[in-house]
């Protein structure tokens, strides 16, 4: 499965543009897209509610779980009347990808977000933060209380700071994946000066992470903005990212990323996964007794095992208590199980000697 986990989404997105850039897409080759959301502004300090104002247009992801079952403190998501107007028909949904919601946090100032990073992850389904510092970007790969799942730079920019190799190895080590945008470069109206930034500050990060923890995104902002994903390769190859790697930042990297942040939603505390229900009480009882009363297939399994392990346990038993075997001479049926081989053997001399 191909990912393409960043298509700009706003409020003035028309549904029509919406639906044909994901259908594009969908044709291209890739399985799951992200909308995604950028916010600019200053985030309140204030604990109000967080709002998701992109529609949920397809079906949740396999690794997320069900809208009856998301239970997440806070988490609001905007379905009603403005929503279901730019929700694509039945009929077309079968023809698009899995869409998951996104939000990306443009940050400077680091004190006025930390507090607030658990809300964002509560009321969306990716987390992505920008720095636009030196600060903020240390700041987003050690010290956040809640790991984003991408860190998304402006590479098209001068970033104003050097990227050091332990500090984004660090960040990868927490479960964070660093955001290869390419429509940075070739998107419409991109000046040569903006191409070179990005090129230069795309090798700072392959060299920074030796080309792990990288995820290649569109941030297409239309279908012209999309394309094939082995286009992609070969520009990233030509970039100083490998096939392999590339093929993997489309595919197995943000797979990852798309895994773990719903088992952080779907499991307690991220750490454990209710994988299967336990079964009740009635239905291991008819599997064990059967349903006539009679002892099923289970129950004389689990008797005929038991009954191999006492016998084992009894032979060995036995084994220790005649020593080597029979004529051994460590104790039999006579009841002398106590008697040594030095004895058995005084015993057996004395006999030979009297008959």
């Amino acid at each position: 499965m191909l990912y393409d986990l960043n298509i700009a989404w706003s409020a003035t997105t028309s549904p029509s543009d919406l639906e044909h850039t994901l259908k594009f897409a969908k044709n291209l080759g890739y399985d799951v897209v992200a909308l995604n959301h950028i916010i600019n502004s200053s985030i309140p300090t204030q604990p109000t509610p967080i709002i998701n104002p992109i529609p949920q247009l397809t079906p949740p992801h396999p690794s997320y779980p069900a809208p009856n079952q998301n239970t997440r403190a806070g988490t609001t998501t905007n379905l009603s009347t403005t929503a279901a107007s730019t929700t694509p028909s039945s009929s077309s949904e079968k023809r698009l990808p899995t869409v998951l919601r996104r939000v990306t946090l443009v940050i400077t100032d680091p004190a006025t977000t930390n507090y607030r990073l658990l809300d964002f992850a509560r009321a969306y389904d990716l987390l992505t933060l920008r720095p636009t510092n030196e600060k903020a970007f240390s700041w987003a790969c050690l010290s956040t209380t809640e790991p984003p799942a991408l860190i998304s730079l402006d590479l098209s920019t001068s970033l104003g700071y050097h990227i050091h190799h332990r500090t984004a190895m660090a960040a990868v080590h927490r479960g964070t994946r660093f955001e290869i945008c390419y429509s940075q470069a070739i998107g419409s109206g991109i000046d040569a000066r903006a191409r070179s930034q990005f090129i230069g500050n795309v090798l700072g990060l392959l060299r920074a992470t030796k080309g792990r923890g990288i995820v290649v995104s569109s941030e297409a902002r239309s279908a012209l903005g999309l394309r094939a994903p082995a286009d992609v390769v070969n520009l990233m190859a030509v970039w100083g990212l490998g096939p392999e790697r590339g093929t993997e930042a489309l595919g197995v990297g943000a797979r990852a990323v798309v895994v773990n942040e719903g088992i952080k939603r779907r499991g307690f505390r991220g750490i454990v996964d209710i994988v299967k229900p336990a079964e009740g009480g009635p239905t291991i009882d008819r599997e064990e007794t059967g349903n006539d009363g009679r002892e099923g297939k289970i129950g004389k399994q689990e008797r005929n095992k038991q009954q191999q392990g006492q016998q084992k346990q009894q032979q060995k038993n036995q084994k220790r208590k005649n020593g080597e075997g029979s004529t051994g001479g460590g104790g039999g049926q006579d009841g002398q199980g106590g008697m040594s081989k030095r004895q058995a053997k005084k015993m057996k001399k004395e006999l030979v000697a009297k008959g």
